[in-house]
């Protein structure tokens, strides 16, 4: 396994009057090759468990296991966990600071310690991943699209050639194109090169679309943990906490209200065509 979270807690202000949980009981296992969506309103907590998975913030109770190794024990390498997990974070702009695209994707190589010769040939590698020729190298990051600003930032997590990658909403303020080639590059990339996944997001269609498993976070507890069709059919109760089902769901709950017996399991678009066409059929 890759990832193993046991009784987490994060507490702010601690033994304090302002003592509040961000983070309470977490008990959670990432196997390896997974493709995870992580959701929850605004302070559910699943900013804030991200950034414990590569040790930017430090657990006040509870282990993180990496490959079976606490990263909380003395000694561990927090910088060795930070080559192999990778953050994205949800603005770019906050990963992004060199003169030009290829020098900021080869800081994070450079500072594994790796000849130069094996740094530019990671960029390079890196920046073809992600869609980006040497037309975007000596371009600044900051005169670039909001899509092209995130190619970088993964491209530049990619270079460290993460085993695990988190993305915190990394389609955050794109248009729908933009949205489903940052998702398409996602998803490419779990295919093709068997990264954990780990995708941070408030959209209930690409968590329905791409993911294999959803944890819902509610108040900074673990609420649901299942395949995308076990979490929606408890639509009503994200509901109560400010979330919601994909827009598909409503819809076939109206048609089932109609009589018309689309299967309850359905949660993209393309299902639900499927499905009305078998009872067309029929």
């Amino acid at each position: 396994m890759a990832i193993e979270i046991k009784n987490l807690n994060h507490i702010y202000g601690k033994d304090t009057i302002f003592e509040q949980y961000a983070l309470k009981n977490i008990n959670l296992t990432i196997e390896d090759g997974e493709f995870i969506g992580l959701i929850g309103h605004t302070g559910s907590g699943k900013s804030t468990l991200t950034q414990h998975l590569n040790g930017l913030l430090k657990a006040s109770d509870g282990d993180i296991l990496y490959n079976g190794e606490n990263i909380y024990k003395e000694g561990y390498s927090l910088k060795d966990l930070r080559s192999k997990v990778g953050l994205v974070f949800q603005y770019p702009e906050h990963q992004l600071f060199e003169v030009d695209v290829f020098s900021d994707v080869c800081f994070g190589p450079k500072n594994l310690g790796l000849l130069p010769s094996e740094v530019e040939e990671r960029a390079k590698e890196a920046l073809e991943m992600v869609g980006l020729d040497e037309n975007f190298y000596k371009q600044s990051p900051f005169e670039l699209s909001g899509g092209q600003k995130r190619r970088v930032a993964i491209a530049g997590v990619l270079a460290m050639k993460p085993e695990v990658l988190i993305l915190d909403e990394p389609t955050a303020g794109l248009d729908p194109r933009g949205r489903d080639d940052i998702l398409g590059l996602v998803e490419k990339l779990h295919k093709e090169q068997g990264i954990t996944i780990i995708l941070v997001s408030h959209s209930m269609e690409d968590v329905a679309k791409y993911v294999s498993r959803l944890v819902v976070m509610n108040q900074g507890e673990k609420m649901f943990d299942g395949t995308p069709k076990e979490v929606f059919r408890h639509y009503k109760e994200l509901e109560k906490i400010g979330l919601a089902a994909p827009q598909i769901t409503y819809v076939v709950q109206a048609l089932r209200a109609r009589g018309i017996m689309v299967s309850e399991d359905v949660t993209t678009v393309e299902e639900a065509r499927d499905e009305i066409l078998k009872l067309w059929k029929r």
